[in-house]
């Protein structure tokens, strides 16, 4: 049978691999379940024919790859493979696989989710009545209330952006994208610039990868783009967004926010952020966790019993790509 290894941080191990999986992976391959490496340096390679990798795996570098004469493929229970992948890899010419489109799932209906909650103004309305104070008439005290023909921009059309603009085509929104490699529009959305998509659309939701061009991204001048009252939603990374700009609009009261990543991450106690009746501030759980994770660890799976069985991956990630994608 083929030799693999698991290499991730340990503390990932039993959130991805339950007695289930466990069973199954142990039928495909012959693998230690128990042995979880985070280091490469004391650990025999030499049999490894495929690194089961997660969050916390080593870079699998030139080194590695010359203690791991037979390893062949790398299956990522996982997003990005930046981390981990090297130029190596690529010119020793093994297959990676990746359940980014696995995880693009949650991270998609967690930023539906939160389009629709600000359309409907959930969240100052909720801060009021909170504080028991009652409003007599919701429509007055939001004249923008409500999600009908709400215009909704997409910044990065990734798999993640994808997915969301096709979960809001059951919805009646007009959807808007932004997108430096895309040419034309889409069923789902109108192409238009970063700038006009900012200043047209109500709500904002990046999905831009974090490139060292995508840094501040949404610096203070697009920031002040945006139509008053608008949300901005960002799931993406924190260093798409200049945040002390973005903290300074927020707490102006001009601007709205959904945030579930930041650059530092965390914030640091005390920030503005945390307290922000017009902020949905939450640590970075747009992605898959908890019983989410068993859909990666399923499609890895998958992945793993192609590769034994001599077939192509179905999710092989492309290196011509890397450069612009997360």
């Amino acid at each position: 049978m083929t030799h693999a290894l698991l290499a991730m941080n340990p503390v990932h191990r039993d959130p991805l691999f339950g007695p289930a999986e466990i069973a199954r992976l142990t039928s495909l391959v012959t693998v230690d379940p128990a042995l979880v490496v985070q280091d490469f340096t004391d650990i025999s390679l030499e049999q490894v024919e495929v690194l089961i990798t997660s969050w916390g795996c080593p870079p699998i570098d030139r080194r590695v790859l010359d203690r791991a004469p037979r390893l062949r493929a790398v299956v990522h229970v996982a997003g990005s493979v930046k981390h981990h992948i090297t130029d190596a890899c690529w010119e020793r010419g093994i297959a990676v696989s990746s359940t980014a489109a696995d995880n693009a799932i949650p991270v998609a209906e967690y930023t539906v989710a939160a389009i629709l909650f600000a359309g409907k103004r959930v969240l100052p309305i909720a801060d009021l009545y909170r504080r028991h104070q009652a409003v007599p008439d919701w429509t007055a005290a939001f004249p923008d209330l409500g999600n009908y023909r709400r215009t909704v921009g997409i910044v990065g059309a990734s798999a993640i952006g994808r997915r969301v603009m096709h979960l809001l085509r059951r919805f009646d929104l007009d959807v808007l994208v932004a997108d430096p490699y895309l040419h034309t529009g889409t069923a789902e959305a109108a192409l238009v610039t970063l700038e006009d998509l900012l200043e047209r659309s109500d709500i904002v939701s990046l999905h831009a990868p974090e490139l060292p061009e995508t840094r501040h991204l949404l610096n203070r001048e697009r920031l002040a783009r945006m139509r008053n009252s608008a949300t901005l939603i960002n799931t993406a990374r924190g260093s798409l967004v200049d945040l002390d700009a973005l903290t300074a609009e927020l707490v102006s009261g001009r601007l709205h926010a959904v945030i579930d990543v930041t650059d530092p991450e965390p914030l640091p106690p005390g920030h503005p952020l945390y307290d922000l009746p017009n902020v949905l501030l939450t640590p970075h759980i747009a992605g898959s966790i908890g019983g989410e994770l068993r859909r990666l660890t399923r499609t890895a799976l998958d992945e793993l019993e192609r590769f034994t069985q001599g077939r192509p991956f179905a999710h092989p990630v492309n290196p011509a790509l890397l450069h612009r994608s997360a």
